[in-house]
Parts: structure tokens; C-alpha cells; sequence
């Protein structure tokens, strides 16, 4: 009896996980950092960059002990991904989990660091008798241990509660929506609220419609056999990736900001720091190919031809009127081929859109964000939803005994 009251309340639990969680990190996100001038960031205009970061970041000044935000663990992630899926060409044998946490535990630590070390020159700090270089490296430690403990969290948040860092993100999204409402007038959002309904309806229908492939189940030979489908939304890895480009278009330039620490009159450096940027054509000429990578490149992780083929062949189910083994992986790796340029096709224009309205002075620099923030609120969404309408399911499940 116990079991199953614990059972029908597995929802009001991460429910209630998710919004602790939620509250630290809201608290992290209104805690200075050490000897920080706050007055100096009251009047501040910011451009689409600064305002595009701050979905990962959450601080769109950057001077919290949670500046840093869930950029560091974002791009470990990814970058422990990619080298396991590499290794994984060369070599069956598999890295145990332990080893994979400690390593993306290390990567994290790494980027923080380097990101900390990049942002922490360019804060005003309201220098009294300590030096100056005293109160940077304290604010640099707080800016590290506020990435790490964002990362502990979210792991937290993805054991025991809803959305995993997803929530993150959309606390940040959230809160550069109302801010930019509270900042502007109804006929200066008129225009930019047109570009975001069209989007979300563009991303609603992507992430709702699927393609079904016919199946023939072995082990199913009742009325329903000739229902069964292998389903593949028309955006395979949902809104994820647009995520992940943020986190990849930072990344360069803050390579280039240390550089230029090193190497100040390197005239490289300073041109890819001024068009590293979404006000310049070559800043969003990366900022698009990086969308295009990660969309096709997630898709075929996510649903990868080879893994259904050869679970295909262990079952000994099939696509219907297709041969087992190379011919469906081939078709199969056609369909996601297509379906995968469609998704990043269309999810670029929805993000670029507005940043070349943007470069032909038709589109306020404060506003050119809030189309891609009204689709990723839409696209998180909709993956929020379906977690919770899973585990609301899952509540509704009675013993058999």
C-alpha cells in the first residue's frame, strides 16, 4: 500500500524537486560577486550576443556568482560526446560510466576556468583598499564554484526532477522575455511579436508532425499488425540544438578574447573579435553553420540508421517491403538524411531571419533576440510536456496484485 501511494505521487515529487532546484538557482543568479560596482551596470544597452548568452548564462551582466551559467557543462558534454564517438570507430570496448562522469567533471572545471579567466578583466569592480588583482581571482573562484555546483544541480534536477537543465534555460528565456515586454512599447514589438508567432507556429508543427515508417513485428500477429510505425519527428533532435549553437558560437570568441591578452596588435584577432558578431555578416555566417552541424549531427546521434538496422536484425523485425541489413539502413539513412537538413533548413531561417533584419537597420538590436526566444520557450515546452504528461501517465498505473 505504501509502494503505491509513493507511486501515483512520482509527478508532485520532481515537481517539487525541480522548483528547490529552481530557487537555488535563482538565488545564485542575484548573489555579486565579491567587490563588484553595481552601479556601473544600471544603465547598460546590450547587443544581440550579450542578449542571445544570456539563455545559457542566465546573468546578462555577468557579475553573479552564477555569470558563468550551464555553458561549461553544455560544451563538456558535447565535447566528451564527440570524443566517445570517435573512440567508438576505433574500438568496441566501452568507457565505463564512472570514468565518462569524471572526465566531463574535468572538462567542465577546464572551460570554467578559461571563461571565468576571459570575463572577470572586463567587470567594474568598486576597488577600495584590497588590489584589484586580489579581488579578481576571488571573483574568478566564485564564478568557477558557481559553474560546478550549476553542474552538480542539474544533474540533481535530471535524477529527481523534471526537465533536467532544460528548466534552466527556460527561467533564463523567461526572464528575457519579460524583460524586453517591460522595456519596450506595443508598436515597437509590433513587428518582432509577428516574426515570433510565425516561428512558433513553424516550431509547434516541426516538433508535432512525424513521419511513420511501416514495420513488420514479428512477434505481433493480431488486427494491429498492420499498424505498427517507426515514428521520426520532422525536427528529430527538437530544439536542442539551437541551444547548443549558442554555446558553440561563444566558444571561439573566447579563444580569441585570451588570445588577444597574449597578443594584443595581432590584426587577425581583432578583425575575427569584430566580426565574431551577430550585428556582422561573417558572425552569422558561423552562427548558421554552426546551427546546420549541430542539427544533422544530433539527428543522426539521436536516431542513427545503424543502431535500428542492427537491432532490426536481432529481432528479426523489418521495414515493410525492405530487405533486412543494407538496404534499411541505407533507406533509413536517406530518411533522416532529409529529415535532418529540413529540421536545421528551417530552424536557421527562423534564428537568421531577424538577425539580417537586424543588419538592414529594420529591426531594433534590443528586440532581434525575441523571435528565437519565443521558439526556444515553444520548442522547450513542448519536450517539458510530454516528460510530464509521461510521468502523470506513469501515476495513473495501478498494481496488478
Amino acid at each position: 500500500m505504501r509502494g503505491s501511494k509513493e507511486k501515483e505521487n512520482v509527478l508532485k515529487y520532481k515537481l517539487a524537486y525541480s522548483g528547490i532546484v529552481l530557487l537555488v538557482y535563482i538565488i545564485g543568479k542575484n548573489i555579486p560577486l565579491y567587490g563588484i560596482d553595481l552601479s556601473s551596470y544600471k544603465q547598460v544597452t546590450f547587443r544581440a550576443e550579450e542578449l542571445l548568452t544570456q539563455t545559457i548564462s542566465g546573468d546578462i551582466y555577468r557579475s553573479s556568482v552564477f555569470a558563468v551559467g550551464i555553458f561549461p557543462s553544455m560544451i563538456s558534454g558535447l565535447l566528451v560526446q564527440l570524443f566517445l564517438a570517435v573512440r567508438n570507430l576505433f574500438t568496441k570496448t566501452r568507457v565505463p560510466p564512472g570514468k565518462t562522469r569524471g572526465i566531463t567533471v574535468l572538462v567542465t572545471l577546464g572551460i570554467a576556468v578559461l571563461q571565468a579567466a576571459v570575463q572577470v578583466p572586463k567587470l567594474s569592480f568598486a576597488v577600495s583598499k584590497e588590489p584589484l588583482l586580489l579581488i579578481q581571482t576571488i571573483a574568478m573562484l566564485e564564478m568557477v564554484t558557481g559553474a560546478m555546483l550549476i553542474l552538480w544541480i542539474s544533474d540533481r534536477n535530471s535524477r529527481f526532477g523534471v526537465g533536467g537543465r532544460t528548466v534552466f534555460i527556460l527561467v533564463n528565456i523567461l526572464e528575457r522575455i519579460s524583460s524586453t515586454f517591460f522595456s519596450h512599447t506595443l508598436e515597437e514589438l509590433k513587428i518582432p511579436l509577428l516574426i515570433s508567432a510565425l516561428e512558433v507556429v513553424v516550431i509547434l508543427i516541426m516538433e508535432n508532425k512525424e513521419k511513420r515508417i511501416p514495420v513488420q513485428r514479428i512477434s505481433i500477429h493480431n488486427i494491429y499488425a498492420d499498424k505498427n510505425y517507426l515514428a521520426v519527428k520532422y525536427n528529430p533532435a527538437g530544439i536542442m540544438p539551437v541551444m547548443f549553437t549558442t554555446a558553440v558560437f561563444i566558444l571561439p570568441g573566447l579563444f580569441v578574447s585570451l588570445l588577444l591578452s597574449f597578443f594584443p596588435y595581432n590584426p587577425l584577432l581583432i578583425w575575427c573579435q569584430q566580426n565574431l558578431s551577430l550585428a556582422k555578416p561573417f558572425g552569422i555566417m558561423v552562427y548558421l553553420l554552426c546551427e546546420y552541424l549541430l542539427t544533422i549531427g544530433f539527428s543522426m546521434l539521436m536516431i542513427n540508421p545503424k543502431d535500428i538496422t542492427e537491432q532490426f536484425l536481432k529481432s528479426g523485425d523489418s521495414i515493410v517491403n525492405l530487405h533486412a541489413g543494407r538496404d534499411t539502413r541505407r533507406y533509413l539513412g536517406k530518411i533522416m538524411r532529409r529529415l535532418s537538413f529540413l529540421s536545421a533548413t528551417v530552424m536557421g531561417a527562423c534564428m537568421v531571419f531577424p538577425l539580417v533584419l537586424q543588419l538592414k537597420g529594420e529591426l531594433d538590436s534590443t528586440l532581434v533576440m525575441l523571435p528565437s526566444s519565443m521558439m526556444m520557450l515553444a520548442g522547450f515546452s513542448c519536450t517539458l510536456v510530454r516528460e510530464m504528461i509521461t510521468l502523470k501517465n506513469y501515476d495513473t498505473c495501478r498494481p496488478l496484485f
